[in-house]
């Protein structure tokens, strides 16, 4: 739902209709008052709906499959930077880190020395395993289709066939390779023994890129069983998630996570296992790859966002002063500080187009001066922003002023009946509002019953 934002202040009076009507020595209506242009304190005020937020929030997933060994804190806690919140059991993270280990152990021996031309490679025969990676595609992609939100869906599809293609590029890379190396021991063969020397290299770089992507996998492994002890990234107060308790790779995203570079790929996109259809993180419950263990939340300094409708927000600077109220806490009045004000338009229902404000959040007090409880993140609150101040300034009450089109009018009480008066106005308040130019201190102006003046007409 879009917001609106409302400028504190009594709007001017609609012109009816202004008559240039001069001579005029009927005597003066009874619903006509005057005053008396003074000096007075005016402030202007921009109120606008907010939210209350936190000063950071870290959402902390399990990168594997397995069950929760052993959980640490409580829904509410206060935990410290680094702290352990849970201990995650894999054993299939486990493995293919023993897997990727091996790997880069065998792709490091030294590159043999060649006695006489008679090497010839053999074609890598990949397709079983190309076979298991289509089928992880395909499932990966009909798990995608079932993804409601139609721009999650098209991304989703999109890097899944990017990750399919690079994967075929890679293969057809690998054949092209171990082509180019059977041509050159053919030439080998053929009599060329000073390209003996051109052999060696091109298998030393091939080596060298096995043991490059092998030690990669093993660092890629090294780093999944790392994040298996959930740690928390800053100080904060610890929400427990709910995750989907099958641990099993039929989910989406342990689909994706089989696809080779899919999960790099991937858009970010909320855990389906953190619902509240979901089983609450607990020892012993299995959780699945990007089920969501715990949320920190640091509330050690809050802040605010507002909605600024685009009339006022040309008037918001950074340092503006705000006074907030929560919903939550009747009664009690918070400080507020702008910090930033975005230049991102937000359209509103009602057409309107509003710009984010962020505000740093203070204490509050009672009415009696007793503190205030410190809010919660997702409060909803209203602001008002103090945009002009004018200490000592020209001032008229704000039913004085009538609108012509584009102009601000004041009736002045003249020597010769109703004179308009065109007149600039600064700071707007509730109740008075300054006058820049056009009138002086002393004058007597219509404050009551000003839209329906005429020109000459004779006043009180």
């Amino acid at each position: 739902m879009g917001r609106v934002t409302i400028r504190r202040g009594i709007p001017p009076l609609l012109v009816v209709s202004l008559l240039a009507l001069s001579g005029c020595t009927s005597d003066p209506p009874a619903n006509i008052g005057l005053g008396e242009v003074g000096r007075a304190p005016v402030t202007e005020v921009v109120e606008a709906p907010a939210t209350v937020g936190a000063r950071a929030t870290a959402t902390l997933r399990s990168p594997a499959q397995g069950t929760i060994a052993k959980l640490y804190v409580r829904e509410g806690d206060r935990v410290k930077k680094g702290e352990v919140l849970a201990r995650i059991r894999s054993p299939q993270a486990e493995a293919q880190l023993q897997q990727a280990r091996q790997a880069a152990r065998l792709a490091s021996p030294a590159t043999p020395s060649l006695v006489r031309p008679s090497v010839r490679l053999a074609s890598f025969d990949t397709r079983a395993f190309d076979a298991k990676v289509s089928r992880h595609f395909a499932t990966a992609r009909k798990e995608a289709k079932k993804i409601r939100d139609a721009q999650a869906r098209k991304q989703l599809l999109s890097a899944i066939d990017l990750a399919q293609a690079q994967h075929r590029a890679q293969t057809r890379a690998l054949a092209t390779i171990t082509a180019q190396l059977n041509r050159s021991i053919n030439g080998v063969l053929s009599g060329v023994t000073s390209g003996l020397g051109g052999l060696t290299s091109s298998m030393a770089s091939l080596q060298a890129a096995s043991k490059s992507q092998a030690r990669a996998a093993a660092k890629a492994a090294e780093s999944t069983v790392k994040a298996l002890t959930v740690k928390a990234p800053f100080a904060g107060v610890v929400t427990l998630g709910r995750v989907s308790g099958g641990g099993g790779s039929g989910g989406l995203d342990g689909l994706l996570g089989q696809i080779p570079g899919g999960g790099a790929q991937l858009p970010s996109l909320p855990s389906t296992g953190s619902g509240g259809g979901g089983t609450p993180v607990a020892t012993g419950v299995p959780v699945s790859a990007g089920d969501t263990i715990a949320t920190v939340t640091d509330v050690s300094a809050l802040t605010l966002a507002a909605d600024i409708d685009e009339t006022d927000v040309l008037l918001v600077k950074k340092g503006t002063r705000a006074t907030v109220e929560l919903d939550a806490v009747p009664g009690a009045g918070y400080t507020g500080r702008v910090t930033g004000v975005g230049v991102t338009p937000k359209e509103g229902t009602t057409g309107g187009v509003s710009y984010p404000v962020q505000l740093a959040l203070g204490p509050g007090t009672f009415d009696d001066g007793t503190r205030a409880p410190t809010p919660k993140p997702g409060m909803s609150a209203v602001a008002r922003l103090t945009v002009r101040e004018s200490p000592s300034a020209v001032s008229v009450p704000a039913s004085a002023i009538v609108s012509s089109g584009r102009e601000s009018v004041v009736w002045v009480a003249a020597s010769g009946g109703a004179e308009r008066r065109v007149v600039k106005l600064g700071a707007q308040g509730d109740a008075v509002v300054e006058v820049l130019s056009g009138l002086s201190v002393g004058e007597r102006v219509v404050v009551k019953g000003a839209d329906s003046v005429r020109q000459g007409q004779r006043l009180p």
